[in-house]
């Protein structure tokens, strides 16, 4: 039997789904690539973490590998090191594109991907790219675990269809109010958990996004300084950890960076 286009697995996925969540049987499938996708991505976000056959992974794995690869991948390896010090690097795209030890994913306290279909957080697209098996493992960690993640800890998970190898998953503080002490320290505590985590895994390096910055709302410049300093202090240690990205996507986050590491 021939292989599946990639329009084809789309399709074929995209029923698998409305047939596992027959609430959804009704949305017809759009004509087109990228309309396509977007129900595609949905049906991922809502799929609970129950299992998933054999041959739905097979296909999805399939679809998900190739569409990562004609995203483009960038190795994180190959990136140029800052002045600061030539462990640290800097880079401005999307997370889910870096080949590298890890990434580090800004997770909510339940720790199992965003649920609102194709929302813009970095929670919502590493676990659409990475295939359903992470909401998967996630829902096993924490079921396991016995209650939800608490602020400045984190947990590894395999990355599946991702590049990199790893996903460390942490919960940064959510700011509603003046910025307090606490919260900058359980910033920091994000940091330390993830690099701990990664060093007890041997991963060699770890790009960081820019925790709690986004809907969690903590201040950017804040932020970036805490995450500078944690991992300078990590990287004095001995660990299998030698080389650390830190990933932005905004213009601004990038500004504030490279002031911080380019000094």
């Amino acid at each position: 039997m021939r292989d599946k286009s990639q329009e084809e697995r789309r399709i074929w996925l995209i029923r698998e789904l409305q047939r596992e969540m027959p609430q959804y049987r009704g949305i017809s499938i759009p004509e087109g690539e990228e309309a396509q996708w977007r129900l595609l991505r949905s049906l991922f976000n809502v799929r609970p973490p129950y299992p998933a056959s054999g041959e739905f992974l097979k296909v999805q794995d399939e679809y998900l590998s190739e569409m990562i690869r004609r995203r483009g991948i960038v190795d994180g390896e190959e990136l140029p090191p800052v002045r600061k010090d030539n462990r640290l690097s800097l880079w401005q795209g999307d997370i889910t594109r870096l080949r590298c030890g890890a990434i580090v994913n800004a997770a909510n306290s339940a720790l199992l991907g965003c649920w609102q279909p194709c929302h813009s957080c970095i929670d919502n697209i590493v676990h659409s790219l990475s295939g359903v098996q992470l909401r998967i493992r996630c829902n096993e960690l924490m079921e396991a675990q016995g209650h939800e993640e608490e602020t400045g800890k984190a947990k590894i998970t395999p990355a599946y269809n991702l590049p990199s190898s790893y996903v460390l998953h942490t919960v940064g503080p959510i700011i509603s109010g003046p910025l307090r002490e606490k919260d900058c320290v359980l910033l920091s505590d994000c940091y330390r958990s993830c690099l701990e985590l990664a060093a007890e895994n041997n991963v060699k390096s770890v790009a960081f996004c820019c925790i709690s910055t986004g809907v969690f709302h903590f201040p950017q410049e804040k932020a970036a300084e805490i995450a500078v300093e944690a991992v300078t202090r990590f990287l004095e240690r001995k660990s299998s950890v030698q080389k650390v990205i830190f990933n932005v996507f905004t213009d601004r986050d990038f500004e504030i960076y490279q002031k911080l590491l380019e000094q």
